[in-house]
């Protein structure tokens, strides 16, 4: 069925939302993925090498599917514990776009880890990155309100700055919880150039995440529980409530909850922008002990809901670990 002339009327006006966000204060909002847990060295350097083997990710999101210029995400993570079993080193490249913001960085990223209980299964890990983003705006997608509009650039403009993040992380064969900070100088390198046009510049920001296992039957049904919060001050807060029930080590089926949360009053967030609730559906299927299979489904029941479509995203990792191995760690994510 066609949609009424209203809707297209709405859904032009939400895309416009969508690039008033992505611009709003001139800040740059760091890419959302529902499989966080699965890519954990994207929000946090502290993670790279708590799998204790060589391992690869992609991670693809198509957001918002029924709004011209939702955010589509791509991001490609590798990571190795060192043979000294302290030093853990990571990549990670990602690409995303929302309307005519397009966005590229490279981090490479470092953590160093410390046994804190006697037989070394709890750890403190302490993480840094340090890397490059590139901010771009499609011109030609804007259209200007004024001949001669100086806020909107002619064409494709680039903007290359470099960047570090920060974090800590502590783990247990049964819990985690972490802390880290990402975008740490860019804005102010940013905002130090003389450019002849609003550029949006990469807002700090704010991760604390954390989860536990709860063996329910050994070794056949275990139950995990896990939540993230992502702040920055330029956008509102989000909270990620999730859970998953793992079968037999190989299948987990779990869902989420996402919603706005206010921690301090921001200037930068007005109206009902801020409401973006969604519920989340997850599956993850192990096909042989070393390649997992993720998918992910994301539906707005906000202010979005009824006109901003379906989310999908789809994951892909490939670890090298043996089945025993992965009995004892299957705590990891």
């Amino acid at each position: 069925m066609k949609r009424s002339w209203r809707n297209k009327i709405y859904l032009s006006t939400l895309s416009a939302i969508l690039t008033l966000v992505s611009f709003g204060g001139f800040a740059q909002q760091d890419a959302q993925y529902s499989q966080y847990i699965f890519n954990a060295v994207y929000i946090n350097p502290a993670y790279a090498g708590y799998r204790e083997r060589l391992n690869l990710n992609a991670t693809y999101r198509n957001q918002w599917t029924g709004i011209e210029g939702g955010p589509k995400s791509f991001s490609l993570a590798v990571d190795a514990l060192m043979p000294n079993e302290r030093v853990g080193l990571s990549l990670t490249l990602s690409a995303d776009q929302i309307g005519a913001q397009k966005n590229l960085s490279a981090f490479a990223n470092y953590a160093y880890r410390f046994p804190v209980n006697e037989d070394g299964t709890s750890k403190l890990a302490f993480g840094l990155g340090a890397g490059f983003q590139q901010m771009g705006i499609l011109g030609d997608m804007l259209a200007p309100g004024d001949l001669g509009d100086n806020f909107i650039p002619t064409g494709t403009v680039k903007e290359l700055v470099p960047d570090v993040r920060a974090g800590v992380f502590f783990s247990t064969p049964k819990i985690y919880v972490g802390a880290s900070v990402n975008n740490l100088i860019g804005k102010y390198i940013l905002d130090k150039r003389n450019l002849d046009f609003n550029f949006p510049t990469p807002e700090p920001h704010f991760y604390l995440t954390g989860g536990t296992l709860i063996p329910i039957v050994e070794y056949e049904i275990d139950f995990k529980p896990f939540f993230l919060i992502k702040d920055d001050a330029a956008g509102p807060t989000v909270l990620d409530l999730n859970a998953f029930f793992l079968f037999k080590q190989k299948i987990w089926i779990g869902a989420g909850y996402r919603t706005g949360i206010k921690l301090y009053d921001k200037p930068a967030v007005v109206g009902k922008v801020r409401n973006t609730n969604a519920l989340i559906g997850m599956a993850e299927f192990f096909i042989s002990d070393k390649l997992r299979l993720g998918y992910s489904y994301d539906h707005s029941v906000g202010n979005l809901a009824g006109y901003s479509g379906s989310t999908h995203e789809i994951s892909i990792s490939w670890n090298f670990m043996n089945d025993r191995e992965r009995r004892i760690n299957f705590c990891y994510f």
